[in-house]
This record gives C-alpha cells, structure tokens and sequence, in this order.
C-alpha cells in the first residue's frame, strides 16, 4: 500500500502537536495506529522523518521539508473538496468558524441575523478556542472556513485580514476619581492595579508591550482570560481594566459598561495603539463562497 492523504494528514498532525500520544487521542485511536502512518511516510521516502525527545518528538531535518510541503498542500485539497461540496449543495452546507468564547456576542450577532435571513439553507458552526493562535492551530489542522482574530505577527499558511481597530478605554467604577476624566495618560495607570489580560494572548501581549514602552509593567494579583471577565473584576472593584472597545458597550442596551448611570465608566486611553482585528483564512481565494459571504457580512456590519 502506497501513501495516502491520511498518512499525510497524520504526520502533519504530529509535527505540530510533537506527540504521538496527543495525536492518538485527538482521533480516537491508539498510538501504534499513528505511529504506522509515519512508518508507511518513512518507508516510501526511505528517509526517517521523526526523531524522539524526552518529552515527544521533532521533525528531522527531512521531516520538516515534507511537513511544510504537506501542510500548504493538504490546505489547498481540503478547500478544494469544501469547494466541490458546495458545487453540489447549491446554497446548503455550513460555514465553520472558530473564535474566542466572547467574539460571537461582540462582533457577530447582528451580522449572524443577516446571514441567516439571507441564506437560511446555510449552517453556521462555531468552535471556541481560548486564543488567536489556538484559532491558527485549529484553521491548520482542520476543516475549518473562518477563524476572527486579533491581528499579530505573520503565521505560516495563514493569511490575515485586518476588520475594524478598537481603542483601549480604562473601564472603571463610576465612583472612581478617574470616571469624570475625558481621557487617560499612560502615566496616570502607573499607580494602578490593573487586571491582566491573558500573557498568552495576541492582545495582552501588545497591551504589555505598549505600556512597557512608556515604561510601566502591567498587572496586579489578578489576571483573566477574557474581556468580559475584566470587566466584571473592574465592575466588582478588583481593580481596573484596559481593554480594547468592544462593539456595543457604549450607547443604548449595551449593558453594565453603558453610558450614564451604569456601574462603569469606559475613558479613553488615546495614547495606547489601538488592536485590529479581523478575519484569518488559509487562502482567501479559495474560500467557500458561503463563507465568504459570512465574513463579509461581519465586516459590514460592524463598519456601517
């Protein structure tokens, strides 16, 4: 038996997880059924494509030319065949995003209403992870359409596309000195406790790298790994929270953070950058017209 695109999709899987173990039981099946498809790899190209290290493995130096050969190539046949499957559905299927646990409430309700009045033959499948790079993980490795992000550095195979910029407020209670200011400074945060967004995401790490450039470290005993957290910690008086302005905390039912007479004041904090986000594909030519369609409609709706 030669080589087959499961032999492929497997070695993929491995070089990026590094274990044979965490591969075996994403796809439910033992380590020695993994370990065969590398075997069946390394047999045809008769080079050894896996070299084992106390805590898993790493990609030789051939392994490594055939998983960036396999990865770009793999991501191309996985959308040609969505694509092929939407030739034959017409304006069924599904459009498969993944996204963090708060982005579909923030970014995408008016836009998922549209969508579906629009092409109500269409599903829309949703999956949460807990940061833009476990999105990129997920879109790699997997049949996923769409992945919202925060824009960051260039990742392999992935192409970004930036949305709309968000300015940083400093959510604060509204029986704070700060909650009457107009806007804040950088300095006035130095004597602050402020609530940690997530070290492992793209938004905390630009956060800290701006604040560091004014030379001020952010942080206190508390961190959190969502906005929404944030504010409620802000809200509950465990600190105060810098956080991008998320679509719909200001004006007319936006909730706890709402203009006067809620619970929290959001001040502008115009010297931070603000944080892009957007929409990352595997290649956006290739992209299901469905999903496209989607992703078009979440940027209209938050830009108009």
């Amino acid at each position: 038996m030669g080589v087959t695109l499961d032999d492929l999709r497997v070695f993929v899987a491995v070089c990026r997880a590094g274990s044979l173990s965490a591969v075996a039981r994403e796809l439910g099946c033992t380590q020695s059924a993994v370990s065969q498809h590398v075997k069946r790899l390394e047999k045809e190209t008769r080079v050894s494509l896996l070299e084992r290290q106390p805590r898993g493995v790493v990609p030789t130096a051939a392994g490594r030319i055939l998983w960036d050969a396999a990865s770009d190539g793999l991501a191309g046949l996985d959308l040609a065949l969505r694509r092929l499957g939407d030739l034959v559905d017409g304006e069924s299927g599904a459009v498969r995003v993944t996204t963090g646990g708060t982005t579909v409430r923030h970014f995408m309700a008016d836009a998922i209403v549209e969508f579906r009045r629009r092409h109500p033959r269409v599903s829309l499948e949703f999956r949460t992870e807990t940061s833009s790079r476990r999105c990129f993980d997920a879109l790699l490795s997997s049949n996923l359409d769409l992945a919202w992000i925060t824009i960051g550095e260039p990742v392999r195979g992935i192409e970004q596309r930036p949305a709309v910029e968000l300015p940083w407020v400093l959510a604060v209670r509204e029986d704070d000195p700060l909650a009457e200011r107009e806007h804040v400074r950088v300095a006035d945060l130095a004597d602050l406790r402020l609530v940690r967004l997530p070290s492992n995401s793209t938004s905390g790490e630009q956060l800290d790298v701006a604040l560091a450039g004014s030379g001020l470290r952010a942080g206190s005993g508390t961190s959190v790994a969502d906005w929404d957290t944030a504010l409620l910690l802000a809200e509950l008086g465990l600190g105060h929270a810098v956080i991008p302005e998320l679509p719909g905390l200001r004006g007319p039912g936006a909730g706890a953070a709402a203009g006067a007479g809620g619970p929290l004041r959001l001040v502008p904090v115009p010297e931070l950058p603000p944080l892009q986000v957007g929409w990352a594909v595997r290649r956006w030519d290739a992209l299901p017209p469905q999903a496209r369609a989607f992703a078009d409609t979440v940027v209209r709706a938050l830009t108009v």
